[in-house]
This record gives C-alpha cells, structure tokens and sequence, in this order.
C-alpha cells in the first residue's frame, strides 16, 4: 500500500474517497476513528491509502482533479 493524501480535512477525506471510487480504485482511510482517542479536535491527520499496482492511477486522478498539491510525495 502507498499513502495518497494525509490530512485533518474530513471533507477533503470524503472527495478523495469519492473520487477514487468513481474511479473503481480501493482505497484504505486509515486513522479516522482516532477521534474517540483525541475527542474529536481533529488532530491526528487521516491517511488515504491505495494498492501500489493502483498508486500513478490515483495520483494521476487527483491531479486531474486539481488536487496534486494534497499528494505525499513518492517515495523510492
């Protein structure tokens, strides 16, 4: 698995999600039921996850989409 996005925007979380489904890419969103540990401050940052086969699709589809300046950077 690759990290696509992390954030702490839940709405930004919901228009990723949409867009990769939308796209038939699985993805994991790890960590968004961390709000009962941190009381729902919206802290601790989500993380979206992609299969590595899946990972220049994904990206490709959020750039298109105007939101390459979310993406992690790659990693080797």
């Amino acid at each position: 698995m690759r990290e696509l996005v992390r954030t702490n925007d839940i709405v930004l979380v919901s228009a990723v999600g949409a867009l990769l489904d939308g796209a038939n890419i699985h993805h994991l969103v790890l960590d968004q039921n961390m709000s009962v540990i941190e009381g729902s401050l919206g802290v601790l940052p989500r993380r979206i996850l992609v299969h590595e086969d899946d990972n220049r699709e994904a990206r490709q589809l959020l750039a298109d989409a105007g939101l390459a300046h979310e993406l992690r950077a790659e990693e080797s």
